[in-house]
């Protein structure tokens, strides 16, 4: 069964060798071309999930409920068909979609197959650009450039297929199951969403920009280290160890400081983050209270709105440490895109012809071995 989910896709076919797109989404789109049956796979799953859950949390306000109303000597014969269904739900229908969604996406189907399918088409590209491409950078930082653009334009397209997917359809069902219960008891979700935004809005794009400056510190110290131990014969030569030391020094501080820069960015981010979640539970909690006071909530429903409160809590964090990852992948594949995307400076003429050593050249190089031969005899 693994198997057959792992040779979905085919990681070393041999495409055309186009010259990649300089647009970011028209560059994501050609490498995600061969993919893009199991990401939609991948985007309905993740639906289907999030509606399930959300259902999940309607069920155990329902169930306070049910056990408010009910006479405890009669609960079972009145609500069996209910709590069997909801058995059916939560051990067959969830671990059913589970097990799908992990075939198709995270260790068989694309998590493995999809970024060697991008290195091995951006390989074989740049094996076939000239020698001064080479020349005229380092080694190492082309080769960690490939690396990177290939995880990180898995992890854009991935992160958008699913867990935004998922994230969407989930608020919108939550902020749906509440306001059945109460309009007033939905607000407080909405202007949570409005204040998450403004966090998103200030604090990812600079986050993105942080991790691009990153991602090419990253590469020019790979290829600075790479640089020093490929040609460590001359290193030792002419005793230049002191100053390949100071060279690396340069570019690993420089890295650094981009990761001080970001981490900056992170703490401000999750103090933020934390205080408009404890709003969000203060509002909920203490209109919940008075709307039942009021008689115009139940207690199921104040359960249904304090369980999802506290889910999204969780997701919050989650949430935006995606569309973190999410913005440092973008930033990470823009920067691999001016390498990469490059047009061949030497190319073959229209219809070329495959050559292959004329019967005189490979005579005399006989000849020349033969005679050579002879002379060491």
């Amino acid at each position: 069964m693994f198997d057959r989910f792992e040779k979905l896709v085919d990681p070393f076919e041999n495409t055309q060798l186009d010259v990649p797109p300089k647009g970011f989404w028209a560059f994501c789109w050609y490498y995600t071309k061969p993919v893009w049956p199991i990401l939609a796979c991948v985007s309905f799953f993740g639906a289907v999930t999030a509606i399930v859950e959300v259902y999940i949390f309607t069920f155990l306000g329902d169930l306070v409920t049910w056990l408010e109303n009910s006479d405890p000597s009669t609960f079972l014969n009145e609500n069996w068909p209910r709590l069997v269904f909801m058995l059916a739900i939560l051990l067959v229908l969830r671990p059913l979609i589970e097990v799908i969604w992990q075939l198709f996406f995270f260790h068989q189907g694309l998590m493995g197959n999809y970024p060697m399918s991008i290195r091995w088409r951006v390989h074989r590209y740049l094996l076939r650009q000239s020698v001064s491409f080479y020349q005229n950078d380092f080694a190492g930082r082309i080769a960690t450039k490939l690396m990177q653009t290939a995880l990180g334009v898995r992890e854009v397209v991935s992160r958008i297929a699913d867990i935004l997917v998922y994230v969407s359809v989930y608020f919108t069902a939550a902020v749906f199951v509440v306001a059945d219960a109460n309009l007033w008891l939905c607000s407080p979700f909405l202007v949570w969403l409005g204040a998450y935004f403004v966090t998103i809005r200030f604090f990812i794009p600079k986050l993105r920009d942080v991790s691009k400056r990153q991602a090419d510190a990253r590469s020019l110290m790979t290829g600075h280290v790479v640089d020093a131990y490929t040609n460590i014969t001359t290193v030792k030569l002419f005793s230049h160890a002191e100053r390949e030391e100071a060279y690396a020094r340069n570019s690993m501080s420089g890295f650094l400081w981009t990761v001080f820069r970001q981490m900056r960015l992170v703490t401000g981010l999750n103090i933020v983050l934390v205080f408009i979640n404890m709003l969000l539970l203060v509002a909920i909690g203490g209109l919940s209270i008075l709307l039942w006071q009021a008689g115009t909530v139940t207690i199921g429903d104040v359960t249904i709105a304090i369980a999802i409160v506290l889910r999204l809590q969780g997701m919050s964090h989650w949430i935006l440490w995606e569309l973190a990852g999410l913005f440092e992948n973008i930033g990470t594949v823009q920067d691999g895109i001016s390498t990469i995307s490059r047009e061949r400076e030497v190319t073959d003429v229209p219809d070329a012809k495959k050559r292959f050593p004329c019967r005189r050249a490979r005579s005399a190089s006989r000849t020349s071995s033969s005679t050579m031969a002879r002379n060491r005899a």
